[in-house]
């Protein structure tokens, strides 16, 4: 594996991490505790090897430009990038304030903050999805267009 194949890794880890966190969700609101805490476990080790991944990308390779000059999808693309961006910083406190509150059995507390962490959450994973798509394949398929 090379450093520039992170980007691929890094949008895998993504869509790992957000499939984690609705199984998560689904067995939160059938009563599988066990599986819930188990799943979030698993969602969290997921985002921290995306975050591992994504900080030596960027170290050893930068930012790339959003090459596509179509003003409407650069919009699109840009707005994504502002919330996700935004959000991405917001979520890992939240995360660990809410993992927090979980582990000390704070359970009131912990479902007063877990539904606005999941949904944070699972926007960041799926628009880091949506942001590797358009910047590594988007402009290939506007070409051949």
């Amino acid at each position: 594996m090379n450093v520039t194949d992170l980007p691929a890794l890094n949008a895998t880890l993504n869509a790992t991490s957000a499939t984690l966190l609705v199984i998560a969700f689904i067995m939160i609101k059938t009563g599988r505790y066990r599986w819930h805490g188990g799943l979030m476990i698993a969602a969290i080790a997921t985002s921290a090897a995306f975050l591992v991944s994504y900080l030596i990308y960027h170290a050893n390779v930068g930012s790339r430009r959003f090459p596509v000059q179509i003003h409407w999808i650069r919009m699109v693309y840009f707005s994504i990038l502002l919330t996700h961006t935004i959000l991405a910083a917001v979520i890992v406190p939240l995360v660990i304030w809410t993992v927090w509150r979980a582990a000390g059995r704070k359970w009131a507390k912990h479902r007063r903050i877990g539904p606005w962490t999941f949904w944070i959450w699972l926007y960041v994973s799926v628009t880091g999805v949506v942001i590797y798509w358009m910047l590594y394949h988007l402009p290939g398929i506007l070409e051949r267009a």
